[in-house]
């Protein structure tokens, strides 16, 4: 088949590693497959260098930027049109709000063009733009548009169920047009057992001790992402805990207001900060420590739950979107949104429990292991494909 895939932009982040481990699998098995993306601005870091040497092919809009911008977005949509009516795709698959309506709608209007089914229209929700944290009127903006694009899309793929049901719910598309394809980890790296020195050596590099119980949390530093709920624990149970200790990964626009935080709570020596790290580091930053602690307030289906699962670690989340198709008893705790009671009581119960937090680790790694597996996320699609197709 031939593929166009649409993303705003390569950034470290969970959609766009998602869509670059689909574009990678599906040339592999011998698809055309291209990547239309925009520049990768702001602090989070970029993920061409991933792109490089693949057997796909990359196309950069540069006019195609997240926030909205009319003039830029206008440009975005006609160059889109014009490289979709230059391929002739089989398929469009969209991700990511800007892309996902500009590609969609751009598609669309080519249907008439081309052979009947053709182009089929794909768009994978990883989050949704809409959430109870802003206020209504955006929300009832980005609904009504949402709503608009899904009558110009063949087929919706969801991250995870959470997503279908929010959708549904707000209706977006149709309950037969929905598929859960979760969102693939290349695993190998994550179940890879990293030596006692390299796990060792990170920790030196942030000045944490050898024997400190270390608590993880992977996300950007940014709102709504719930460090501050972290933060409010951690004065709690540093002094419960001696040998507890915070390592936060990642960079964002609140990284000097949580750092001074940090410093007036007077915990810098217990809660580090490692900045941006590159993806290919992240096993490693997950298997230096002991718990993987999560406190977005929204998410699709946060890829660091199921990557600290494949690295044998227990995961604490607040139970938000998708969190819980993968975190329970069994694999960690599922927590209130908010609940700094619940969230200073779960990390306090795996502090104390080396044995508990061994085998909530073991328990994770054997639950999640196939489901995100990249084979297993690209066999979904390519079934989706073809039905779309009558192949």
């Amino acid at each position: 088949m031939k593929i166009i895939h649409i993303i705003t932009r390569l950034i470290v982040g969970g959609a766009q590693e998602n869509t670059l481990i689909t574009c990678k699998f599906l040339a592999e098995r011998g698809h055309d497959v291209t990547l239309i993306t925009g520049p990768a601005l702001g602090p989070e870091g970029q993920l061409f260098d991933q792109t490089k040497n693949q057997k796909y092919r990359v196309v950069l809009i540069n006019e195609l930027r997240r926030a909205i911008e009319p003039v830029k977005d206008v440009i975005s949509y006609y160059k889109i049109k014009k490289y979709l009516r230059q391929l002739q795709p089989d398929i469009i698959h969209t991700h990511s709000a800007k892309a996902g309506i500009l590609g969609r709608y751009a598609a669309w209007s080519l249907k008439g063009e081309w052979a009947e089914g053709k182009p089929a229209v794909v768009h994978t929700i990883h989050g949704l733009a809409f959430h109870s944290y802003q206020c209504c009127l955006l929300n009832r903006f980005y609904i009504a548009v949402e709503k608009t694009a899904a009558k110009r899309t063949d087929f919706f793929i969801s991250v995870a169920d959470a997503m279908t049901s929010q959708s549904m719910a707000a209706g977006i598309g149709r309950p037969e047009k929905f598929a859960t394809a979760y969102s693939a980890i290349e695993e190998e790296q994550f179940l890879e057992t990293i030596s006692h020195q390299r796990r060792l050596d990170f920790r030196r590099k942030y000045g944490i001790t050898e024997d400190a119980i270390v608590l993880v949390t992977i996300a950007r530093l940014f709102m709504l992402k719930g460090h501050d709920y972290i933060l409010e624990s951690a004065k709690q149970l540093s002094g419960r805990f001696e040998k507890a200790g915070w390592l936060f990964v990642g960079d964002g626009n609140l990284a000097d207001s949580y750092k001074q935080q940090v410093r007036q709570l007077g915990l810098t020596n217990r809660i580090k900060f490692t900045g941006l790290l590159p993806p290919n580091e992240i096993p490693l930053a997950i298997q230096s420590s002991d718990i993987l602690v999560h406190c977005s307030l929204r998410e699709g289906l946060a890829r660091t739950l199921p990557q600290a699962m494949l690295c044998g670690k227990p995961a604490i989340s607040f139970d938000i979107d998708g969190a819980r198709e993968v975190v329970n008893e069994n694999t960690g705790r599922l927590i209130e949104p908010k609940n700094i009671e619940q969230l200073t009581d779960a990390c306090a119960e795996l502090i104390e429990n080396e044995e508990l937090r061994k085998i909530l680790g073991e328990h994770g790694r054997e639950s999640i292991t196939e489901k995100f597996a990249p084979d297993t996320m690209v066999e979904k699609i390519e079934e989706v494909y073809r039905n779309l197709l009558n192949i």
